[in-house]
């Protein structure tokens, strides 16, 4: 199930993102909410969802994985645990095999590990919780793919994929794995999320910190 509510095209930056995103997710009733923003960019867009839902907020970690000789060109994504998720159009439109992809997969995992030791001192409890799985934007969907699926293992009562701007076929797609998908604005030219932010700079492991700190002691 998807949910469309209307929306500015572009974002001042990520703050600005999650203010429009968390004026979506007021309009809806939800039950002990846990956000949990993937890491890194979408935890500044999380911060301002869980402030205006008075949820406690956490992370997620996916991390995409890159064509060979393309890292920019995500054909999958991996988390810390599971096995990873391929884009099985992507593979074949790249005559790329999964085996072609073994020591990438393993690079990403690691990083997808070392990330969740920096960034959590515990696991949150997601069962019986409304969780909302939230990132800066949809592209091609696989990244969230990888993170709702492990957030799934967590036997949350509903599980919600809520993000600023997305492309439309990703949002179609990730409404039949989520029970719930919050997109302010859906756009059939997607292209690239960066193109929808004014300010768009790589998010840090210090910047998440800060933010998870700061929203501990709001």
């Amino acid at each position: 199930m998807s949910r469309r509510h209307d929306g500015r095209v572009k974002f001042a930056d990520r703050a600005d993102a999650g203010r429009v995103l968390a004026r979506a997710v007021r309009r809806i009733e939800w039950t002990d909410p846990l956000v949990l923003g993937l890491a890194r960019g979408g935890v500044p867009v999380a911060h301002e969802v869980a402030l205006a839902l008075g949820a406690e907020l956490d992370v997620a970690v996916a991390r995409k994985i890159g064509a060979p000789g393309r890292p920019e060109f995500g054909v999958g994504a991996v988390t810390a645990d599971g096995e990873p998720i391929f884009d099985g159009r992507a593979l074949a439109y790249l005559g790329v095999s999964v085996a072609d992809l073994a020591g990438v997969v393993e690079e990403e995992r690691r990083e997808a590990r070392r990330r969740l030791d920096v960034y959590r001192a515990g696991r949150p409890v997601l069962a019986g919780r409304d969780v909302l799985v939230v990132d800066d934007g949809l592209a091609t969907g696989v990244t969230a793919r990888a993170a709702l699926r492990e957030a799934r293992r967590g036997d949350p009562r509903r599980l919600v994929l809520a993000v600023p701007v997305g492309a439309a076929e990703a949002v179609r797609d990730l409404a039949a794995v989520a029970d719930l998908v919050v997109c302010p604005r859906e756009r059939a030219d997607f292209r690239s999320v960066g193109r929808f932010y004014r300010r768009f700079d790589q998010t840090t492991d210090a910047e998440v910190l800060a933010l998870l700190e700061q929203h501990r002691h709001h």
